[in-house]
């Protein structure tokens, strides 16, 4: 029986980035490495899978597993599991790389190897292990896509007509998740784009290890075996939770790359914070964190922008909501809630984090400011205007 796991390595990146380039950069370079590989591809003919062929991998004895017609965060999930047990019950790989769709989500590939999936019956933590999760970003054309305020629908790359994700998203999906960030056709953009792109990239995950490329030439060590994986660590890599945990200090650094945490224990009104909304400055061009409105004093809302992509939900109840009983356990076992505890609104607070460019810190939290309740409005019931303000529903 096999002793060690096997390990996988997962790029992920939009169309076009590089990938599959990568991909075959990594097959010609193994160094008798006996590599797997799956390829997923969301049309109906695997491109991709072809262009591996091409290069000469169809001509080893190594195994090379085409998905299509779907994509393995989804639709193909199951698929995934049983191809890659098949794979590690043949005794014989060194490794096995898993090349995602261009518009798959890397956590949900990377939920795949952490449990056992009761439906399937498949636990592929017995004999895998995540090694690294790669994101390839195509430098030339980042900003491009990023800003392009497009969804997956508009640019007909859906799942299906469900799929109402948004490009930012699933870019910023991408790179805050990632261990390492090959930053391909870097060739193409000058030399302070390329520098101003990097230290974006270095506040959006701080933990992520940079690398430039032109036509995806990257040492094999710095993808492969490289022990860089930890879930646990990479859910908490991006750096807008950094810095919430305080686990960063803001600064502003190169090219006027800069954050900060807009923080207050008061409701925004509706009206006022939506305008302000509407006119969201263009020098931020990452921002999350949760939001108290006057109109859901209960509810903690969770606001979340990439690039012209915001979004605002409910993700649930502020504790201060709870039981008292069931208060008093929290506040016993979490001491750090407890020193943001107010006497009056418990833990109800705004904490934003803002990523930007050349910000103007002093002038945001001004505008927020006005967007609060003044002392006058506090007094009133705002429970009672919810229909006529929906911000946002559970």
């Amino acid at each position: 029986m096999r002793r060690e796991k096997i390990p996988v390595a997962v790029l992920s990146g939009y169309l076009g980035s590089g990938k599959t380039t990568l991909l075959n950069r990594l097959l010609a370079n193994r160094n008798n490495l006996k590599m797997a590989v799956i390829v997923n591809d969301m049309s109906e003919v695997n491109i991709d899978a072809s262009l591996v062929k091409q290069g000469g991998f169809a001509k080893t004895d190594e195994k090379l597993v085409e998905m299509q017609n779907g994509c393995i965060c989804c639709t193909l999930r199951e698929d995934l599991l049983i191809e890659v047990e098949k794979l590690a019950s043949l005794g014989d790989i060194d490794y096995i790389v898993i090349e995602s769709s261009g518009i798959s989500e890397p956590i949900s590939v990377a939920q795949t190897f952490t449990y056992v999936d009761e439906i399937v019956g498949i636990d592929l933590s017995q004999f895998c292990r995540l090694d690294t999760m790669v994101a390839v970003l195509d430098a030339n054309r980042f900003w491009h896509d990023y800003a392009s305020g497009e969804s997956l629908l508009d640019r007909k790359q859906a799942i299906d007509d469900l799929d109402k994700r948004e490009i930012a998203d699933l870019l910023i999906d991408q790179i805050e998740f990632a261990n390492v960030i090959l930053l391909n056709k870097s060739d193409l953009v000058s030399k302070s784009k390329l520098c101003e792109l990097k230290a974006v990239l270095q506040k959006l995950n701080p933990d992520a290890k940079l690398i430039e490329s032109e036509y995806a030439q990257v040492p094999l060590n710095q993808i492969l075996n490289t022990g860089l994986f930890d879930f646990e660590t990479s859910s908490q890599s991006a750096g807008w939770l950094k810095e919430l945990n305080k686990e960063h200090v803001p600064e502003t650094g190169e090219y006027g790359m800069a954050s900060f945490i807009y923080r207050i224990h008061k409701p925004f009104h509706p009206v006022r914070w939506m305008k302000w909304i509407e006119a969201w400055p263009v020098e931020v061009v990452r921002a999350k964190g949760f939001v108290w409105l006057a109109t859901r004093k209960d509810i903690t809302g969770l606001l979340s922008q990439a690039g012209p992509s915001l979004t605002i939900q409910a993700i649930g109840k502020w504790i201060a909501t709870y039981p008292e009983a069931e208060q008093k356990q929290i506040l016993e076992e979490d001491r750090e809630l407890l020193t943001r505890w107010h006497p009056v609104y418990g833990e109800r607070m705004t904490e934003l984090v803002m990523i930007g460019i050349e910000m103007d810190q002093k002038q945001i939290e001004k505008e927020l400011d006005a967007c609060l309740l003044t002392d006058r409005e506090m007094t009133k019931d705002w429970s009672k205007s919810i229909d006529l303000f929906p911000v946002f529903t559970i």
